[in-house]
Order: C-alpha cells, then sequence, then structure tokens
C-alpha cells in the first residue's frame, strides 16, 4: 500500500493483534486483540493494566507489533512494529474517553467508562512509533478474478 493509504487504514477503527517477545521459557510470542489509536504520521497508542502480563512484556521488550485488518473481502491489512517511546501512567480521562468512542457508540462508550470507571484507573498508555510497515490490499487481486 502507498504510504497515505497504509496510514489512513492504520487509522481506522479496526481491533489490533498486538505482539511482543515472551521470554518466559519456550513460549511464542504473546499475541492479543487490543483496541488501538493511530493519527497518520504519529505514534500507534494502546491502553492495558499496569500489572498485566501484556503490560510487562511491552516494557521489557522495549518494543510490539501490531496489526490491523479487515474481516471480510477484499482482505487488506496493516502491520507495524517499533519502539515504545513513552508511556502515559496513568492514561488521562481525555485519552480514556477517546478510546472509548473510538470503538463504541455514544451511549454504549459512556456506559463503558462509568461501568469501568475504577479498573480503567489501573490502566497506563503505551505510545509505539512506526518504525516497519507490512502491508497488504488484495483488492486489486480479487478485481482480477470478478471480471
Amino acid at each position: 500500500m502507498p504510504v497515505e493509504k497504509r496510514e489512513s487504514f492504520l487509522a481506522g477503527a479496526h481491533v489490533g493483534v498486538l505482539g511482543v517477545v515472551d521470554p518466559r521459557g519456550e513460549r511464542a510470542p504473546l499475541l492479543v486483540p487490543v483496541w488501538y489509536s493511530y493519527q497518520p504520521g504519529g505514534e500507534v497508542t494502546v491502553q492495558t493494566a499496569r500489572d498485566s502480563v501484556k503490560a510487562r512484556l511491552i516494557l521489557d521488550a522495549g518494543r510490539f507489533s501490531l496489526c490491523a485488518q479487515t474481516e471480510s473481502t477484499p482482505y487488506r491489512y496493516v502491520s507495524v512494529e517499533g519502539p515504545v517511546t513513552a508511556v502515559d501512567d496513568p492514561v488521562g480521562k481525555a485519552e480514556r474517553e477517546a478510546m472509548a468512542h473510538r470503538y463504541l457508540a455514544p451511549d454504549t462508550a459512556a456506559a463503558y467508562l462509568a461501568a469501568n470507571s475504577h479498573q480503567l484507573t489501573d490502566d497506563i498508555l503505551i505510545h509505539m512509533r512506526p518504525a516497519r510497515w507490512r502491508t497488504a490490499d488484495f483488492a486489486l487481486f480479487a478485481a482480477e478474478f470478478s471480471t
């Protein structure tokens, strides 16, 4: 994908799959679905509990990857990997609200934030600067077979 298209895709509201190395014994990398945010040209941010395995592994590794994809044809994906650049601890109210409203309808987001207000105070916001990109857009490929 061209730079503008891949950045626009990543900025869309997709559930991402976060990957981070897991050095605990003979384990594969940790892969977990996450909500994330991204603005073209900026950093990826992920909110998680400060005491979670995910947070500990990310902070120990100093980097992580994230893959966002479409769930229907034509398939597209953007995968980014890069270093952690900052950690906001605790997550600010505006950031918590923005993340909830990115993924949920307004009424649902408000209810989610109210129901999880205590839990959300235990979260941190991890920033990552995309250093490597991998992308695919199968729309053109699919078009060849639909004519």
